[in-house]
C-alpha cells in the first residue's frame, strides 16, 4: 500500500515542478516524506521551484509601522481571506501593530500582554475577535528594526489598507544622507526584498541547516556527475557559495540595477550623494510563509461517501 495520497502528489508537484511519474517515484522512494522527495527531485534536476516558501499558505494580513527611526512589522493570521477583507480584523491588525512599536524586543507573549488602545490588552482584543468574528485568529510573529542615525522605510505589497497587505518589508539603512535619498533607496531596496525573497540580509545570516541541506544536495549532484573528487569538491563548494549569493540581501543582484548587487548599489548612491548609507537590516514577512495548510480533496471526500 502506498505511503501517500494522491494529494501529496499534487503537493509535491506543485513546490517541484516535476511530472506526475517523477513525483510518484519520488515520494514511493521517501516512503511518502515529501521533504525528502523534494531534496530527491531537486538532485535529480527535475525539480523547477527552488522556494517553496514563496508560496503563501494561510490567511490573515501583515501589518507594518514606522515612527521616526524604529520600525515593526507583524503577522495576524486568520482562517479565511474573507476575515482579511473585514474592517474589524483590519482595525485590530493596525492598532497591534502600533502596539508592537512601543516595544522593546519580539516578543509576541508580550505584545499580547500588553495595552490595547480601546482597553484591556491585546490579548484581550484578540479574544473578543475570535468571539464575534466567528474565526480563529492568531497573532502570529513580530519583528522590531531600528537605526540610531539615518532611515527606517516601510513597504507593503499590493496593500489591502494602508499599511496592512500580504506581503510587508522594512529596510534600515544607517548613515548621514539626506532624507529623501535614504527614503528613495530604502524603498528600492524593500520592493527588491518583497519580490526577491532574500532569506538573510548577508551569507553569515543564512541558517546553517538550510545551508546543509543544500551541500547534501550538491554532494549528490556532483557524485552522480563521476569526476575526480577534488572536482566534486569544487562543484559542491561554488553550488552552496551560489546559493548563499542569491539568497542574501546584499549580494543579490539589484532589480532595479540588473548588473550591481544591492552591497553596491547601496554604496554607489552614497558615493553619489556625497555621503555615508550602510543597509544594517531588514525584515519581509510573507503572509503564511512556513505554515502548511490542510486542503481537502472534495471529490475524493465525495466518492469516498458514495462508495461507502
Amino acid at each position: 500500500m502506498a505511503d501517500f495520497t494522491v494529494a501529496d502528489v499534487k503537493t509535491l508537484r506543485e513546490k517541484t515542478g516535476a511530472g506526475m511519474m517523477d513525483a510518484k517515484k519520488a515520494l514511493t522512494e521517501a516512503g511518502g516524506d515529501i521533504e525528502a522527495a523534494v531534496d530527491a527531485l531537486r538532485a535529480k534536476g527535475l525539480a523547477t521551484a527552488q522556494k517553496k516558501s514563496s508560496r503563501t499558505a494561510a490567511e490573515g494580513l501583515v501589518g507594518v509601522a514606522v515612527q521616526g527611526t524604529k520600525g515593526v512589522s507583524v503577522e495576524v493570521n486568520s482562517e479565511t481571506d474573507f476575515v482579511a477583507k473585514n474592517e474589524q480584523f483590519q482595525d485590530f491588525v493596525r492598532k497591534t501593530t502600533e502596539v508592537a512599536l512601543t516595544l522593546d524586543n519580539d516578543d509576541v507573549e508580550a505584545l499580547k500582554a500588553a495595552s490595547y488602545p480601546d482597553g484591556g490588552t491585546v490579548a484581550d482584543k484578540l479574544t473578543d475577535n475570535v468571539a464575534t468574528i466567528g474565526e480563529n485568529q492568531q497573532i502570529r510573529r513580530m519583528r522590531i528594526v531600528s537605526v540610531e542615525q539615518g532611515a527606517v522605510v516601510p513597504y507593503v505589497h499590493n496593500a489591502a489598507a494602508d499599511g496592512l497587505g500580504k506581503i510587508g518589508v522594512i529596510v534600515a539603512l544607517e548613515g548621514d544622507a539626506s532624507d529623501d535619498v535614504l527614503a528613495t533607496l530604502g524603498k528600492d531596496i524593500a520592493q527588491h526584498a518583497a519580490a526577491m525573497f532574500p532569506q538573510a540580509l548577508n551569507a553569515d545570516g543564512l541558517d546553517a541547516d538550510v545551508i546543509a541541506r543544500e551541500r547534501a544536495i550538491a554532494q549528490e549532484k556532483a557524485a552522480e556527475s563521476g569526476k575526480p573528487e577534488n572536482v566534486q569538491e569544487k562543484m559542491v563548494e561554488g553550488a552552496v557559495k551560489k546559493y548563499a549569493k542569491e539568497n542574501a540581501l546584499l549580494s543579490q543582484i539589484f532589480v532595479k540595477d540588473g548588473k550591481a548587487t544591492v552591497e553596491e548599489y547601496v554604496a554607489r548612491t552614497a558615493n553619489e550623494a556625497g555621503a555615508s548609507i550602510k543597509l544594517v537590516d531588514y525584515v519581509r514577512f510573507q503572509l503564511g510563509e512556513g505554515i502548511e495548510k490542510e486542503e481537502s480533496d472534495f471529490a475524493a471526500e465525495v466518492a469516498a461517501a458514495v462508495g461507502g
